[in-house]
């Protein structure tokens, strides 16, 4: 087991690639600390986990607002001492044309992928720093790091721009955080089918035939053909965070099927 007795918080755990992570990092020996913002979601994620024999805590927290991550983290220390690991995996993407965005659609979407990615690493550094390592996984996404065509965020102006700024704000914290031991990675997800990107092609009110149809137009342009799977991004979280990536900081693993590189 690569995560032996570590101690992991995992935000947006509650499904999707969230659950996916709290659940492979679990199998690898982990501690986990399933943070979202639906009760019944991460008491289901608990639950698996415990059936796998390990051992993990429920905390409902909104990553966007300081005072719960920090009362949320007093939480994991009070009950296991220490925080090894953070992934960073809470965001949302309501898609809105441009022209039709709200402030307060705008500042939701930052409240929550940008400032929650604050909020958490900020509330474990103190402990990190005392222990004189972690390991900090943020996931960014192909919209933000990469340009390539129509595919990569329509009606996503803002939840592009969130990705950017995690992707700039992981590269400066692993410069700052370096002399501490600490590292810090992301990852860019491509077309990842989850409960969530499921809702949001559900939300833009496209007839089923219509988004079928939509779905085999992405995976034409994708080297590998189809979308990928909440597991893969796991197991890439689950590499950043173990000591398999000892040497690595400040970088960005792209997982979008080959899509990026056309």
């Amino acid at each position: 087991m690569r995560l032996k007795d570590r101690v992991v918080v995992v935000t947006g755990a509650g499904r999707g690639i969230g659950k996916a992570t709290a659940l492979e990092l679990a199998r690898e020996g982990a501690k986990v600390a399933v943070n979202d913002l639906f009760q019944e979601m991460i008491d289901e994620v608990v639950a698996e986990i415990k059936a796998q024999g390990q051992q993990a805590i429920a905390i409902k927290a909104d990553v966007s607002q300081s005072e719960e991550v920090e009362q949320a983290a007093k939480l994991v220390l009070d009950r296991w001492g220490r925080v090894d690991i953070l992934a960073n995996v809470a965001g949302i993407y309501p898609p809105v044309p441009l022209v039709e965005m709200k402030e307060e659609q705008w500042d939701r979407v930052f409240a929550v992928n940008l400032k929650g990615t604050f909020n958490w690493t900020k509330a474990v550094l103190p402990t990190m720093i005392a222990q004189k390592g972690g390991s900090i996984v943020n996931i960014a996404s192909v919209a933000g790091a990469v340009i390539a065509g129509p595919w990569v965020a329509p009606d996503l102006c803002h939840y592009a721009a969130t990705k950017a700024g995690v992707l700039g704000f992981t590269r400066a914290a692993a410069m700052e955080l370096a002399q501490h031991g600490i590292r810090v990675n992301a990852i860019a997800p491509g077309g990842i089918e989850t409960e969530g990107t499921q809702a949001m092609a559900q939300s833009m009110g496209a007839p089923e035939e219509m988004m079928a149809e939509m779905g085999k137009a992405f995976e034409g342009v994708v080297p590998l053909k189809r979308f990928g799977r909440p597991i893969e991004i796991a197991k890439t979280v689950l590499f950043l965070a173990s000591d398999d990536s000892s040497y690595i900081t400040g970088q960005l693993i792209v997982v979008d099927g080959g899509f990026s590189v056309q």
